[in-house]
């Protein structure tokens, strides 16, 4: 609208100019070939303006019939100078709007790339970092910023395919010692000549043996959830919670707390087992920091545009500014960072990345009384 505006404000200034110009070019050649040539036809041979003077012409029959003519064609160039100007400015104005209709769609038409790249920059995140503009045309300067776009990503898409690399094969390589050690922690205690002190010293390597365990598997799959989806279904995600709920159910509790359902069917699109996985987390982390005696409560339902699952448990009181937070990798609340028993802190990371990785969002807020509510909405 606004290269709209610029032409068209152009193109009257132009045309505004092009009028005058032609007005008075039109009213020098009115008079050089009619009011000085009928002037010249009523001197007497041989006369001129100087020095037969227009008053004695005047005072005669013939001038006085000179001067009617000479006034008729004046009026009658001056008529048809303001009939040119009407005409023109009318034709001016029809055909300004033409132009600024014809300019609207060009604009449009010349400017539709320039949406193309601004939408994909909108959709692109790490995991959608593998689609491209690929514009085809003329090597202009749209075509060339297109192509520069499509170089930067191919760029970006190494870079994080390489780092989503090492961490899986750093995660995998770290899997076989933690292991080999669970194994030999285990057999010792089950060694009848082993003494207390040795079984003390085993339960407590054996636990920080389990925390890594749990580090290199949520980093295994933090690293595989912010890569491209490759399974792409239709998931009733009232059966994912119900799934979710009979895992959390069989996991030891040191506190008792209560969940209450209200699961309905909702439809998204995506992958159920990272599906699950992003349930399940949200869930764990709602029943892990809880208060003794405390709730959690599970809704399903779908939006005109999105499947929603909301979490909500009470807890601790979590101020506000520290929730954003929460979603990022190894991040707990003040009291709970020196903490490491309780998890990783790759939880809600491992869930927004699941999230991002199906185009959906994740948001949080922090309960006056204690706790979340953390809301998971997912295309239908």
């Amino acid at each position: 609208m606004r290269l709209t505006l610029l032409y068209g404000g152009l193109f009257f200034a132009a045309g505004s100019v092009l009028l005058w110009l032609t007005y008075l070019l039109t009213a020098r050649a009115l008079n050089q070939q009619f009011v000085v040539k009928l002037n010249k036809a009523v001197l007497p041979p041989g006369a001129t303006d100087q020095t037969f003077p227009k008053t004695l012409i005047d005072d005669t029959p013939t001038g006085q019939a000179a001067q009617q003519l000479r006034t008729e064609v004046e009026q009658r160039a001056a008529s048809v100078l303001d009939e040119m100007v009407r005409s023109s400015l009318v034709v001016m104005i029809l055909i300004g709007i033409i132009a600024v209709v014809v300019g609207y769609l060009v604009a449009d038409r010349a400017l539709r790339p320039l949406d193309r790249v601004t939408e994909t920059a909108q959709r692109l995140s790490e995991s959608t970092l593998h689609e491209r503009i690929a514009l085809h045309g003329p090597q202009d300067e749209v075509k060339r910023l297109a192509d520069t776009f499509d170089a930067m990503l191919d760029r970006l898409h190494r870079v994080f395919d390489a780092q989503r690399r090492f961490v899986a094969d750093a995660s995998h390589e770290l899997r076989t010692p933690l292991t080999i050690n669970r194994t030999i922690l285990e057999v010792s205690l089950e060694e009848p000549t082993a003494s207390a002190d040795l079984k003390a010293l085993a339960r407590a390597l054996l636990g920080t043996n389990a925390r890594y365990e749990r580090l290199i598997e949520g980093l295994l799959l933090l690293a595989q959830s912010e890569q491209e989806l490759t399974v792409r279904k239709p998931v009733d995600l009232c059966q994912v919670v119900r799934t979710a709920l009979e895992q959390i159910s069989l996991e030891p509790r040191r506190r008792r707390v209560t969940v209450h359902e209200d699961p309905r069917q909702a439809l998204a699109v995506g992958d159920p087992l990272f599906l699950e996985r992003c349930v399940f987390n949200l869930l764990e982390n709602a029943v892990k920091y809880n208060v003794s005696g405390g709730d959690v409560w599970v809704t399903v339902h779908q939006d005109d545009d999105a499947a929603v699952v909301t979490v909500e448990n009470t807890g601790p009181v979590v101020p506000p500014y520290e929730v954003d937070e929460l979603f990022e990798p190894f991040r707990r609340l003040q009291g709970e960072r020196v903490r490491s028993a309780r998890g990783a802190g790759l939880g809600l990371s491992i869930v927004r990345a699941i999230t991002d990785a199906h185009g959906g969002t994740v948001t949080a807020s922090a309960r006056p009384e204690g706790g979340l509510v953390v809301a998971l909405r997912l295309p239908r």
